[in-house]
């Protein structure tokens, strides 16, 4: 029977958005158990730099792609297996949130924000998967872990395209557990609440910070560290069983039946 084991010395890891918040976390959390990281970004070189700097080692990967374009995420697949051999955990964690509320914004700039939404957040991480499936069935198998947002369970008023691509990104998550679990290709979801990152600063500065603090019975926001804890126990041997699951990551301030 397999047993929990952290030590990741001989996995490579493509975490993407990994120039800060999460994804930063992520990286950090994988290579301290020995993995080896590419570091994904999409403009951010210098944050970029800074996460590969924290990483510790000369054996880590700072790739940069726009994962909007097809193309771009299909490069980043084969420009990661030239760097390294081949991609045992593929983390998706890059994505955008923009406020574009239905009786706020005009028709042009509701469409301009669906598209670069669903574009970055779910058909960046489609794509990915498509790419990477072929490399990780060739090694004999492979983990995939989504980052979602509990915003996909209980709604996004102001960002509707944010909560409609994590809805998506869910329901992906879900059928490609079924389609992949006979290759040994196994699919998780996490489903984080607010968290302490550069992307819900200006929220959790303001006045509402403490109100949104006060959703969680522990009476703060989770830390990246906390996400990047779940995501690791996901990719370790062990979890095979839960392929298909979405963890909700949220200190109970969203409970759904």
């Amino acid at each position: 029977m397999n047993q929990y084991n952290l030590d990741f010395s001989d996995r490579n890891v493509l975490v993407t958005g990994a120039s800060r918040g999460i994804g930063r976390a992520t990286a950090q959390m994988f290579a301290r158990h020995g993995a080896r990281v590419i570091v994904h970004f999409h403009s951010n070189r210098k944050a970029a730099e800074e996460t590969l700097q924290l990483l510790d080692s000369e054996q880590h990967v700072l790739l940069s792609a726009d994962l909007r374009n097809p193309a771009a995420a299909a490069g980043l697949v084969e420009s990661s297996v030239a760097a390294v051999g081949g991609i045992d955990v593929l983390v998706n964690n890059a994505g955008v949130f923009e406020e574009h509320q239905v009786t706020k914004v005009d028709y042009e700039s509701w469409q301009a924000s669906w598209t670069r939404i669903l574009n970055a957040n779910l058909m960046g991480p489609a794509n990915l998967i498509h790419q990477v499936v072929p490399h990780m069935r060739k090694q004999g198998g492979g983990r995939i872990v989504n980052v979602s947002s509990r915003g996909a369970f209980r709604g996004e008023p102001s960002a509707p395209a944010y909560g409609a691509s994590k809805a998506g990104l869910n329901a992906m998550g879900q059928s490609l557990a079924k389609a992949l679990g006979g290759e040994g290709i196994y699919v998780f979801t996490v489903a984080p609440g607010w968290v302490e990152t550069d992307m819900a600063a200006r929220e959790l500065e303001s006045p509402l910070g403490e109100e949104v603090r006060q959703q969680s019975p522990l009476g703060r926001v989770a830390r990246p560290e906390e996400i990047a804890w779940t995501i690791l126990l996901l990719a370790a041997p062990g979890s095979e069983f839960m392929t298909g699951c979405i963890v909700d990551v949220n200190g109970a301030s969203y409970l759904r039946s």
